[in-house]
């Protein structure tokens, strides 16, 4: 059913990513699915990496340990933004039409009462992606 599953990651929240990596490598294995993980940077230096090239080289890191931990195919697509903050959910999108995703799953949060009046990744996500998307809360 699914050939390709995106995975957007923020390499700088790790933890608060495990059930949206469970359900993506269970989903992967099940249909035999190669995964992408999607990471949203910037030109300048952040807490994670000096520039992209460095940062390039952690997604790919995280990456293959998914890979080797979950015994799935997976691989990397950093995306360079000059405002990841504002960008991402552009981003993100592009990044799921030029990786040919026919899946993202993503992790979310409850809503809170900001998540009213500005949509939610996933949701604006979950709105304008041309495929399926699955957003797991917690």
């Amino acid at each position: 059913m699914f050939k390709k599953i995106m995975t957007p990651v923020d390499l700088q929240h790790q933890d608060h990513l495990a059930k949206a990596l469970q359900c993506t490598a269970d989903l992967a294995r099940q249909w035999g699915a190669e995964v992408v993980y999607v990471g949203v940077t910037a030109p300048q230096p952040s807490p994670i990496a000096h520039n992209p090239t460095e940062y390039a080289e952690k997604l790919k890191d995280f990456a293959a340990a998914q890979a080797k931990q979950h015994d799935i195919s997976a691989s990397s697509d950093p995306v360079l933004s000059h405002d990841p903050t504002t960008d991402v959910d552009e981003a993100l999108l592009k990044a799921a039409h030029d990786t040919g995703t026919d899946l993202v799953v993503m992790a979310s949060h409850m809503p809170r009462a900001v998540d009213y009046i500005w949509p939610s990744n996933g949701g604006k996500i979950a709105e304008h992606a041309n495929c399926s998307v699955f957003v797991v809360r917690g």
